[in-house]
């Protein structure tokens, strides 16, 4: 029997709905967090538990016999965006300047579904499952560090995500082996020169000459200093200096980000940064400041955990919906800290219908969810387990 056959798509639809008028920003999640429990209290046979103030746990133990039981994770994020929402849609945020710009309430809904169909399956499942449903995915280093700290995945197998998609079509799901997603980093760096009268600019050290230097050299980075076979992307979004026309200022500030999709030229790129402003700088007589934040890892499938993944897929959506993708993404996915103590597969599911109109990014005010393809999250997580803990 398919999820679309059951209750349980009407049930994920309104749960994520609920969700969505009700979003809460990373580390404040209380009453979505306790919203999850409530559910999850009323499946049968879940031993559900915080393991952080805001996350729950869900473990669903087999009472099948097995000579090798497995222990699987599925795993959702659950925060929203500080974004006013500007979709069309009944059931629009309630809180103003915050929204679910990216998917996370269909992901939390997807895994409430999947649990309450496999919580009903206890006498046929062997091994055990747990359901994270995350807090903070959006706040830099992310809430799964955390949840790793505190053991959520110790001893499992293999853990499993999903994440939506806005320019897949609907009914379709893309896989990816290897890396999916780039490890984030982002810098600040202030100059700091000396002031002065704009009429006399040879009294002082300008800062936004110095900068305006600063940023075109950084760009110089990714055309010239590493292989483009696996050269990063270094942005930067910032550029801020003085407020009185008249008035060179003492200081120019410098903010920007860097995606990479291995260690080497993570490092390589953030060597160069540093390189530059110090050259720079120096050589203008000013001083410099460089504040670096890590942040995610990069998200790099298992190759075992995808050929699940894809078979699962297959049953559910069908040969010709399953769809290879060989470029990774530049956005940044804190399931990689998940990653480094279980294999995993993080693949994107599709949710863009022509029907709801334009297709909005993720992170975009206008972003919508076509919620017929919550149906096949659901059965996608469902037939996973069923594959690994089912037989």
């Amino acid at each position: 029997m398919t999820i679309k056959e059951t209750t349980i798509k009407e049930e994920v639809i309104k749960w994520r709905r609920q969700l969505h008028e009700n979003p809460e920003l990373g580390f404040d999640e209380v009453e979505t967090s306790n919203y999850i429990y409530q559910l999850l209290q009323s499946f049968s046979g879940l031993e559900i538990s915080r393991p952080t103030k805001t996350s729950v746990l869900a473990v669903l133990k087999g009472l099948k016999p097995s000579a090798t039981p497995l222990t699987i994770a599925f795993r959702a994020d659950i925060d929203a965006l500080p974004i006013v929402e500007e979709a069309d849609v009944p059931f629009k945020s309630k809180k103003e300047g915050v929204m679910h710009a990216c998917g996370h309430d269909t992901h939390t809904a997807m895994l409430l579904g999947a649990a309450k169909v496999l919580s009903s399956k206890r006498e046929e499942i062997s091994g055990e499952i747990r359901f994270i449903f995350q807090h903070a995915e959006e706040v830099s280093p992310g809430g799964a560090l955390g949840l790793v700290d505190v053991g959520v995945v110790d001893n499992v197998d293999h853990i499993f995500a999903l994440h939506v998609d806005p320019f897949v079509k609907s009914g379709t799901i893309t896989m990816k082996d290897d890396v999916l997603c780039a490890a984030i980093d982002d810098f600040e760096i202030t100059i700091i020169g000396k002031g002065g009268h704009a009429s006399m600019p040879e009294k002082s050290i300008d800062p936004i000459a110095i900068g305006a230097e600063v940023v075109s050299n950084l760009h110089q980075i990714t055309a010239r200093k590493i292989s483009a076979l696996n050269v990063p992307v270094l942005s930067v979004v910032v550029f801020q200096s003085g407020n009185v026309l008249n008035v060179i200022p003492e200081t120019a500030y410098i903010g920007g980000t860097l995606r990479s999709l291995d260690s080497m030229s993570r490092e390589e790129a953030k060597k160069y940064v540093n390189q530059i402003v110090k050259g720079i700088s120096e050589a203008h007589g000013a001083s410099f400041k460089i504040n670096w934040m890590e942040g995610y890892d990069p998200v790099i499938n298992d190759k075992e955990s995808v050929t699940i993944s894809r078979k699962a897929a297959i049953e559910v959506f069908g040969q010709e919906n399953v769809i290879h993708i060989d470029k990774p993404f530049f956005g940044g996915e804190d399931f990689s800290a998940y990653l480094r103590k279980s294999p995993g597969s993080m693949q994107f599911l599709g949710i863009y219908n022509e029907e709801l109109g334009n297709n909005y990014p993720l992170h975009h005010p206008k972003f919508m969810v076509d919620e017929e393809a919550l149906q096949y999250g659901t059965e996608y997580f469902v037939k996973i387990a069923e594959h690994l803990c089912m037989k």
